[in-house]
């Protein structure tokens, strides 16, 4: 299932990373710089083929790939712009453009991917903003939850002046709002209060917190074949009544009855009737249950307004990733907070992989949405302004134009080789961390 994970993975950075490259591609076939090779993936080539002037290869490694401009790689060139078609003959402003078109295609493959997702319309499972307190569970801890007034049960249906129906829009602001205080409104059995909530770091993601987890009422969405709770006849619309006679009102009671017993007997109700069955486990997956979540439909969107709701979606996902960005330099653990490539190509697999046990609409709906967000951290990453990257390539070729004359190239090879020396640092920390993320799985 793993390796399956992978190769879905792969697939999915493969297409990300294409888009990427097609984008330098056009651009550098634009604006007259000639293009010697494009190539997904590195290493030596293993499919290749030449169309033209341009030789098109598919290499060993399908993470990454390149697009080779004739003399990009000659630093000596800049000095000498008279090679018509070469990348340092062209003008300073072409080979700017050139570098902003790989991030631009992956801004505009995210948008266009949410926009026909908002136009078809899709299912989303989610849970009620309704909440019970973490420190229930963790006993020997309080959180922000605790110390605000929050109770198990209570609804929050308004944070920092947002309306909040559903979980996943309480998570979104306070992840990104770190020991900020934010005002939160929640219904106690109709009572309306209000409260100030100051969200913990993370410091294993650089997330904010308050310590609740959202209420999920024990009924079966779906059973997992072969499974402990199928072996027992278990159904989907059954509700989890007890286990070992101790009674059961959300899932996390569930999942703290289930601990350290190999046999349960589990309480039901089905169609009104009450029944119960021993259970033995055979592992702690929860007998291989699957809880009903809040399912509701989106409309399918006109072609306009399918495309003005990708941008805005796009433009959401790219806000919060530069604020999500911000929050790594405020002493969070970067071997969990960072991911690299191994870790980011499992993640796409197993989210394609779940959603698309679940239903071929939904794997693809869940795969193109997460691409849709590896593609625009692509286009972040790639502008930062470091050495080798585009954002750095655009910065030398930036101060090229105020000085109205090329760097040096010994400047320029002290910049990139600072700069490989930088990236090959963040890859083999980023290789780290997801070595001990695979380890854990």
């Amino acid at each position: 299932m793993t390796i399956a994970k992978i190769a879905l993975g792969l697939i999915g950075l493969g297409i990300v990373v294409f888009v990427h490259e097609l984008g330098h591609f056009l651009a550098a076939r634009l604006v007259g710089i000639d293009v010697e090779a494009f190539s997904i993936g590195w290493g030596s080539p293993i499919l290749k083929k030449k169309i033209g002037a341009v030789e098109y290869r598919l290499g060993m490694f399908p993470v990454g790939g390149y697009c080779k401009m004739r003399g990009a790689d000659d630093i000596k060139g800049m000095l000498d712009n008279s090679t018509s078609g070469s990348f340092y003959g062209a003008s300073p402003w072409r080979r700017i453009v050139v570098c902003l078109a790989g991030p631009l295609f992956n801004l505009l493959f995210a948008v266009m991917v949410l926009s026909v997702i908002w136009g078809i319309g899709f299912e989303v499972q989610t849970l009620e903003s309704r909440i019970i307190l973490a420190s229930e569970v963790n006993t020997d801890n309080t959180f922000p939850a605790d110390r605000a007034g929050l109770r198990t049960g209570d609804r929050i249906i308004e944070v920092d002046g947002k309306r909040t129906e559903f979980f996943h829009e309480v998570q979104e602001t306070i992840i990104l709002n770190p020991d900020r205080p934010l005002p939160i409104t929640i219904d106690r059995e109709g009572e309306m209060l209000s409260m100030l909530v100051t969200p913990d770091l993370d410091r294993s993601s650089g997330a904010g917190r308050i310590g609740v987890f959202f209420w999920n009422d024990p009924v079966i969405g779906h059973i997992v074949p072969d499974s402990d709770a199928a072996i027992a006849g278990l159904l989907p619309g059954d509700r989890i009544i007890s286990i070992n006679d101790q009674a059961i009102t959300h899932t996390i009671d569930f999942m703290r009855a289930m601990e350290g017993h190999a046999i349960v007997t589990v309480g039901y109700e089905r169609d009104g009737v009450t029944q119960t069955v021993d259970i033995i486990q055979s592992d702690s997956s929860g007998l291989g249950i699957q809880w009903e979540t809040v399912t509701f439909r989106t409309p399918a969107l006109s072609p306009p307004a399918a495309l003005a709701k990708g941008a805005l979606e796009s433009w959401k996902t790219l806000t919060i990733s530069l604020k999500s960005l911000g929050l790594l330099f405020r002493g969070v653990e970067l071997t969990e907070a960072v991911s690299g490539p191994v870790r980011i190509t499992y993640m796409v697999g197993n989210v394609a992989a779940e959603a698309f046990g679940q239903s071929i609409g939904r794997g693809l709906r869940s795969l193109a949405d997460f691409l849709a967000l590896i593609s625009i951290a692509l286009c972040i990453m790639n502008l930062l302004p470091l050495p080798v990257l585009d954002g750095g390539q655009i910065v030398l070729f930036t101060v090229e134009i105020i000085r109205r004359k090329p760097l040096s190239p010994r400047v320029i090879g002290v910049f990139q080789t600072t700069g490989i020396v930088i990236i090959a640092g963040l890859m083999l920390f980023a290789l780290f961390g997801d070595i001990m993320f695979l380890s854990r799985r």
